[in-house]
């Protein structure tokens, strides 16, 4: 029997259109999640990570190919998917308190008042700052007032959470905390959550697969299995042989995506098939 994954994204392809002039952004992207499955997503700049996003969030239409939400196609925002987005100043409203912008979206969900007061508790407790529920997120630090945008991604009760480079706008020590807030969280509520980062280090840390994605026009250029424990710390992970290991491996796959290296599927078959690789004419 064959579960139906809770992501599927199936030959999706998007051509920006202006004018008489056709761009091919996306040409090829096929891969699925699995429910309870956290899947970086890697690439070089330029790679398509955002407009996968788009495309997945419903937020823009794809040319070719589908996406579907547990079994569903996705022609618009889904209401079983939280977005969590880099930049966090411009998704939190400054003049509605903590719990105010967490709860936002379950009053748009129409939560009934007492059920959303017991979800924005637990959210902003989970993610350590039910102390500052009546502050401002402009009274916050940047690592804060992300952690605010997680805890209305949880309380939402998400099916699926994407991420967007979440942390890339904060300092290295405050990164470090997030990355091991969101592997708690993944562990405890057993979400599933794509991620998608431009560091390599972050995504094999947090990752049980990082999908590599070629430079536009864009393919899945290899689908990585991370066989790290599945307990993980800042040190003691990042100092295991396997994890320098595969990172070197990760890095080794963007370089080539860079170069113009790009995956050819050697037959049809489901992901995490054999790939063939050619280099994209000049």
């Amino acid at each position: 029997m064959t579960l139906t994954p809770v992501l599927a994204v199936d030959h999706v392809k998007k051509v920006y259109t202006t004018g008489t002039r056709h761009v091919e952004a996306v040409r090829d992207l096929h891969f699925d999640v699995a429910r309870g499955e956290l899947v970086c997503v890697v690439g070089p700049s330029g790679a398509g990570k955002t407009t996968l996003l788009r495309c997945i969030a419903g937020l823009m239409d794809v040319t070719a190919g589908e996406v579907r939400l547990e079994g569903s196609a996705i022609s618009g925002p889904p209401r079983g998917m939280a977005v969590v987005f880099q930049e966090y100043g411009r998704s939190l409203f400054p003049w509605m308190t903590v719990r105010g912008n967490v709860e936002l979206p379950l009053k748009e969900k129409k939560v009934p008042r007492a059920r959303r007061t017991v979800l924005v508790d637990e959210a902003l407790a989970t993610v350590g700052l039910d102390h500052v529920h009546d502050s401002y997120p402009w009274q916050l630090s940047g690592g804060m007032q992300q952690r605010v945008a997680i805890a209305r991604a949880v309380a939402y009760e998400p099916h699926i959470l994407l991420m967007d480079e979440p942390f890339a706008a904060v300092d290295a020590q405050t990164r470090a905390d997030l990355e091991d807030l969101i592997r708690e969280l993944w562990a405890r509520l057993r979400v599933t959550v794509l991620f998608v980062t431009h560091d390599i280090d972050e995504a094999v840390y947090l990752g049980e697969r990082v999908l590599v994605l070629s430079n536009s026009p864009t393919v899945v250029l290899e689908d990585v299995r991370i066989d790290l424990p599945g307990e993980r710390d800042q040190l003691g992970t990042r100092a295991l042989p396997r994890f320098a290991e595969l990172r070197a491996h990760v890095y080794g796959l963007v370089q080539q995506a860079k170069r113009g290296v790009r995956a050819v599927p050697a037959d049809a078959s489901p992901a995490g098939q054999t790939l063939q690789y050619e280099r994209k004419p000049s």
